[in-house]
């Protein structure tokens, strides 16, 4: 029976993998079971962040060093550019060994990729129906059977460049947009409404091609999408409960209805057995061994009422504005910054929150 391993390395920089190296030779970490990898890289996280290709060239020398080169090319490499305000730039690695279930639900995670979308798919139902299926796909590695199981659901999933766009227009396709900063939008939005479609938070039937990027009532209270040029295909990481595996670690999960509603995060830790009041002492943040969460500005330019101005900033993506924001909330609760952010959160929650998964070590 597969046990579920998570480790939180800080990186100085894009391309510090030292810490993995490190890990690896002292046998804390083996790379043949290792299936992901989500990394917070400092960059502007958008169109021209080449700071996530980087980091994901640096991890796969490294694999390549220890495995074969297909099995390195094997694992999900999911980089989230952007770490504002305090947030620490870290590894968060996912590895998958072999050992005894205890028959109680325990993390259990599974990883799929897709063939490359064609442009014009992106945006668009075609892109919604083919990260549906790798969702699918990524639960039945998991051993995961029901979707009230699965807690987060990490996708990394393509943007448009200009390069991309005329190749299509070549071909005499059309393209949802040639904003190619509008395009990482519409990706992110149809990827998280095939999260939704997959875990059966969505009526297939009843969803149009208009909705995306437009209705914010539709949405995943699972799905953390990140769009990047590093990639033409979609990478599917999805994480729940399974008492086919092993180990001490859990995970739940909560969502955000605003960019400060951390009443829901407190709630879940609750329900892993952190106290559920006040901030975590030391022993608890040890724990705490990873916090997975979305951010993004609210559409109607409001928080709670206040004006915010983070959609008006024609100097600083919102993105970015966002980001910084909810990791100070939540680290004001967790305690650190070394938080996974992800930036741009359509359809990943309602308009301005977002979903928040907490993976805590119950230590047998």
């Amino acid at each position: 029976m597969p046990i579920a391993k998570v480790h939180r390395i800080s990186a100085a920089a894009p391309d510090d993998v030292s810490g993995i190296e490190t890990a690896i030779a002292e046998r804390k970490i083996d790379p043949k079971g290792v299936i992901a990898i989500l990394g917070k890289t400092e960059g502007n996280g958008l169109v021209n962040d080449f700071a996530r290709g980087y980091a994901a060239f640096a991890l796969t020398l490294l694999f390549q060093r220890h495995l074969a080169r297909d099995d390195a090319a094997k694992i999900c490499l999911v980089m989230s550019g952007g770490t504002e305000g305090g947030m620490a730039p870290h590894w968060t690695i996912f590895e998958r060994q072999e050992g005894g279930a205890t028959g109680r639900p325990l993390l259990a995670f599974g990883r799929a990729h897709t063939p490359a979308l064609p442009p014009e798919h992106l945006g668009r139902l075609a892109q919604v129906d083919m990260v549906a299926a790798a969702v699918r796909a990524a639960m039945t590695e998991a051993d995961i059977d029901d979707a009230a199981d699965v807690h987060f659901v990490q996708v990394k999933c393509p943007l448009l460049t200009v390069r991309r766009i005329g190749d299509a227009v070549q071909r005499g396709a059309r393209v949802a947009t040639r904003d190619t900063l509008k395009s990482m939008g519409l990706s992110r939005a149809a990827s998280a409404l095939g999260v939704a479609i997959a875990l059966g938070e969505l009526d297939h039937s009843a969803l149009t091609e208009a909705q995306i990027g437009n209705d914010w009532t539709a949405f995943s209270g699972c799905a953390s999408c990140s769009a990047g040029i590093e990639l033409l295909g979609h990478e599917v990481v999805v994480l729940g409960m399974s008492p086919r595996w092993g180990g001490t670690l859990a995970i739940d999960h909560a969502v955000m209805v605003d960019a400060i509603d951390i009443e829901p995060v407190r709630e879940a830790l609750a329900r892993l057995g952190f106290p559920a009041a006040g901030q975590l002492t030391p022993a608890q943040r040890r724990r705490l061994v990873a916090t997975l969460s979305k951010a993004e500005a609210s559409h109607d330019g409001r928080i709670r009422g206040c004006r915010h101005t983070m959609l008006d900033d024609s100097d600083i993506s919102s993105t970015r504005h966002a980001r910084a924001f909810v990791c100070g909330a939540l680290a004001g609760l967790i305690g650190h910054a070394e938080i996974y952010v992800s930036g741009g959160a359509e359809h990943q929650g309602p308009s301005g929150g977002g979903p928040v998964a907490l993976i805590v070590d119950r230590g047998g």
